[in-house]
């Protein structure tokens, strides 16, 4: 894949899930939260080819069960809807035809496919969805008040405290293509995937057997390459929605402009992960670990993991604790090959480790460095040329807070 050029692709600061054309979202409050806003919906004027990335989890939810059967059978979305506060995960039969009767009543609403509505949940575990609350959501998606990108954004959220959203620009046979995505992702973060729900629309026209494989090479370089706290949810999701209203050529691997097209996805999915990261359960900092000479690509991104997984890690860069020795302890049981006396390490341009041996450095520079809300860890294993990059936050006094009071 080709490098991101800024003169190919126009990043544009406020886009939303509805700046490609022809697609529309919304929120509204179903009582599922106890005020904020708790189901959202995106739709695209015609069906949209899609393709999604799922959990590897075993108890995978009854929504994200629904949704992957019917786009494995149609290849196509329209609807989208999401709700908030409850996760429909580990509910058996009762939580499936929940879902099922969700996706039923939103392409009545909507005068869809049955098969062309996607569905999704987020929340608590174990508890059966009211679905009282849900039919008033679904009879309110087309009133005027419930309308926009940013209800949708804070529709889908539980414990983050921001919405995120990200957007580009991409010139495609003469015709402006654009690339949004909105996200929600705070706790159970872990490669591969997370408690995350990613939804990314495009105006372009995709092939569908490259529309999956793309998104299955983006999601890991993005999604699949952070972590918060090392526990993969049963619910996570990411799901790409191209209706080709700009009318461009159809893209493939065959096409052009396909590098282009994908540098695009990937900005936006990396966008999206890195604010999942950034916004974790009680973070203050991003973290962002860069390893390069690896032996491979796959191995350097065992190993950016392993470091962003570590407790150790993540507590000393909380306490902006320059403490290398947290590092060298990750990059060792990554169980990747290594010469130990090769790897370097760096917390940002100040030089820690060199040649697997403890350098002097300023202690003080390195505590000042690591208050700041983003910290770079440079790894350097100087045996190939692999070279990977993963996101994650430190772990604080509030990630325990709020964890331990999830439920109440």
């Amino acid at each position: 894949m080709t490098s991101v050029k800024e003169k190919q692709i126009k990043i544009l600061e406020n886009g939303k899930v509805t700046t490609p054309k022809g697609f529309q979202a919304g929120g509204v409050h179903t009582g599922l939260r106890k005020t904020k806003l708790d189901f959202g919906w995106i739709h695209s004027e015609v069906p949209a080819t899609a393709a999604g990335v799922y959990t590897l989890n075993a108890f995978k939810a009854a929504p994200l069960q629904v949704t992957k059967n019917s786009l494995d059978k149609t290849g196509k979305i329209q609807t989208l809807v999401v709700n908030s506060a409850n996760a429909n995960a580990v509910t058996g039969p009762q939580g499936e035809k929940n879902a099922l009767e969700t996706q039923k009543l939103v392409a009545e609403k909507k005068g869809v496919e049955v098969d062309h509505v996607a569905v999704a949940s987020t929340g608590i575990i174990g508890v059966q969805l009211p679905m009282e609350k849900l039919y008033k959501g679904i009879n309110w998606m087309d009133e005027a008040e419930n309308q926009g990108a940013e209800r949708f954004e804070s529709a889908i959220l539980t414990t983050d405290t921001v919405t995120k959203y990200a957007a580009v620009e991409v010139e495609i046979d003469g015709k402006l293509v654009t690339i949004s995505g909105a996200a929600k992702g705070s706790g159970m973060i872990a490669p591969n995937m997370a408690t995350m729900l990613s939804f990314i629309t495009t105006d372009a026209a995709v092939e569908r057997s490259s529309l999956e494989a793309g998104l299955r090479q983006v999601t890991d370089k993005s999604f699949n390459m952070i972590t918060v706290d090392g526990d993969c949810s049963t619910n996570d999701m990411v799901l790409v929605l191209a209706n080709g209203l700009q009318k461009n050529q159809t893209l493939n691997e065959s096409h052009p402009d396909w590098d282009l097209f994908l540098n695009g996805l990937q900005y936006v999915s990396q966008d999206l992960a890195k604010q999942i990261a950034k916004d974790g359960e009680g973070a203050t900092k991003l973290i962002e670990v860069q390893v390069k000479g690896a032996g491979t690509d796959k191995a350097a991104g065992e190993i950016a993991k392993a470091i962003i997984s570590s407790n150790l890690v993540k507590a000393a860069v909380y306490g902006s604790d320059p403490n290398w020795g947290r590092i060298v302890c990750a990059v060792g049981y990554s169980e990747q090959p290594i010469e130990v006396d090769k790897v370097s390490i760096a917390l940002g341009d100040l030089q820690v480790v060199e040649n697997g041996l403890p350098i002097d450095f300023d202690e003080e520079a390195g505590t000042e460095y690591l208050q700041q809300e983003m910290v770079t860890i440079h790894v350097d294993l100087q045996n190939g040329a692999g070279e990977a990059t993963a996101w994650g936050c430190d772990l604080t006094y509030d990630y325990v807070k709020i964890n331990a009071s999830y439920r109440t």
